[in-house]
């Protein structure tokens, strides 16, 4: 899950709703400079309406190499208010044109100044290779599947390869937040293009839509990382009922939180426990621990002073022990509200209670106690732990050996990929250029070693996939938690 700028920093990972009377139905992204000193940062707001009325919003500074950080939005007529109380940064501004500007102010700690934000046409996904196809290699189908638990129905796409099977299969599973099928970012489709690169190599992909997304029923914020699993056991129960698929070899991938949601699963063989687990970048340490680390990456981004920072922590600590120590959400509520409105006087009361709402919700409660190792000695399945050395969010250093050292009772491979970020990026300037500007690209290293250990573990001989470049050669790799590189 997983972020620029004040002092609230609670789940930073998480997009935060906030209820607002009769909300216009903003959608999309919006984009553009913000005037720092010596130049501009290119901003970009995106905003997505979800089924119980509320709005997941996120923000994104690809020059300070920020990706999906978490905001709150305020909509009441045509006024809107983006808060990104991690680091202190707020948007207060207009909605121009039918949605197609924002026009307001932004502030941080130490700027104040005028935003014109314009609403982005996103592009279609360029065709694989730069070559047009009419038709997909594999198979497509559109699916649901029921979650007899939870009692809710979830839609996805399943993606077949060509030919008569059987074939092992994955069930992708989305970090925190709200995602769609794909974990659409900007032109960035973090399971679409994975969906695709593995398909195509003999690999059978399912992805769905989070609960409350698109065309999946149930409600995203009433859920927490424990109710998710049922919904991974639901998808590995359907996936036994199609008949080109391997049933000895249906396995989990995750990606941040919904890694360590398929490592849960794995623990809890029934009603379905998968063969394998591919983890993207899990958290191996509790939740108000992960908080902290996060806090004290964004503090540093935006260059906060050391007074700053610590003012930032202990509003978090205090915030933390007011929830954990309040098992009342009406009084824990009322007690965080306070605490905002005391620390930022201009805060407006009804958003300090929306805020307060969103920290105590379920989902909130559990993580701050989340053990993500509590449960790994029941994993008995062969576990594939991937995470990129610039990853802000899930620090690699902190979050692969305790995870390691709790997978006793599996086959575990840790890797760490140089210069990949969270959302499983590489460094930009190994980005393709697309009508003279960079495209974000799911790193090429981390699909072959997802793929090539998929086939290792379903003894499967590595395909050729049509119409792909040939594959490079391999770079060096940082193993485990060391420091030493070991060429691979």
């Amino acid at each position: 899950m997983k972020r620029l700028l004040l002092l609230l920093l609670l789940f930073s990972f998480v997009g935060s709703p906030v209820w607002a009377v009769e909300p216009p139905k903003l959608n999309g992204q919006w984009s553009g400079p913000l005037k720092v000193p010596g130049g501009e940062l290119q901003l970009i707001i995106t905003i997505v309406p979800l089924s119980n009325g509320s709005y997941y919003a996120a923000l994104d500074a690809p020059q300070q190499r920020i990706s999906r950080m978490p905001a709150e939005a305020v909509v009441k007529g045509t006024d809107i208010t983006v808060s990104i109380e991690q680091a202190g940064s707020r948007f207060v501004g207009k909605i121009g044109k039918n949605g197609a500007t924002l026009q307001g102010t932004w502030s941080q700690p130490g700027l104040k100044a005028p935003l014109l934000l314009r609403r982005l046409e996103l592009p279609q996904p360029a065709p694989i290779a730069g070559k047009p196809r009419l038709t997909l290699p594999y198979r497509e189908e559109q699916v649901s599947f029921y979650n007899q638990e939870a009692q809710i129905r979830l839609a996805g796409t399943l993606t077949t390869p060509a030919g008569p099977g059987p074939f092992p299969a994955v069930v992708l599973l989305s970090d925190s937040g709200p995602h769609d099928r794909d974990v659409t970012e900007q032109d960035y489709r973090l399971f679409g293009s994975l969906a695709d690169h593995l398909t195509r190599r003999g690999i059978a992909v399912l992805r769905f839509d989070d609960r409350g997304v698109g065309q999946s029923q149930g409600s995203h914020f009433n859920t927490t990382t424990a109710d998710v699993v049922s919904d991974a056991q639901a998808a590995l129960v359907f996936l036994r009922t199609r008949r080109l698929l391997d049933t000895r070899y249906l396995g989990l991938l995750g990606h941040g939180e919904g890694a360590n949601v398929a490592l849960l699963a794995a623990a809890t063989p029934v009603p379905a426990a998968p063969a394998f687990v591919v983890a993207l970048a899990p958290y191996g340490v509790p939740g108000r621990t992960v908080i902290r680390r996060q806090q004290l990456e964004i503090m540093r981004l935006i260059g906060s002073n050391p007074a700053q920072v610590k003012a930032a922590l202990h509003l978090n600590q205090e915030m933390i022990d007011i929830i954990r120590q309040t098992p009342n959400d009406n009084q824990a509520r009322g007690k965080v509200a306070a605490l905002l409105r005391f620390h930022n006087t201009d805060l407006d009361p009804h958003m300090a209670r929306a805020r307060a709402v969103q920290l105590t919700s379920p989902w909130s409660r559990y993580f701050l106690d989340f053990d993500p190792t509590r449960s790994l000695p029941a994993v008995k399945c062969p576990v594939l732990l991937l995470g990129g050395t610039d990853d802000l969010q899930v620090a690699t250093t902190q979050n692969q050996a305790p995870l390691k050292k709790g997978l006793k009772n599996s086959s575990v491979t840790a890797l760490r990929l140089p210069g990949v970020n969270h959302w499983f990026q590489p460094e930009m300037k190994a980005w393709p250029v697309v009508n003279g500007e960079p495209q974000p690209v799911f790193s090429p290293r981390a699909l072959d070693e997802i793929r090539e250990w998929v086939f290792r573990k379903t003894e499967r001989p590595h395909p050729v996939a049509t119409g792909d470049p040939a594959p490079q050669p391999k770079k060096q790799l940082v193993k485990g938690g060391g420091s030493g590189k070991v060429s691979r």
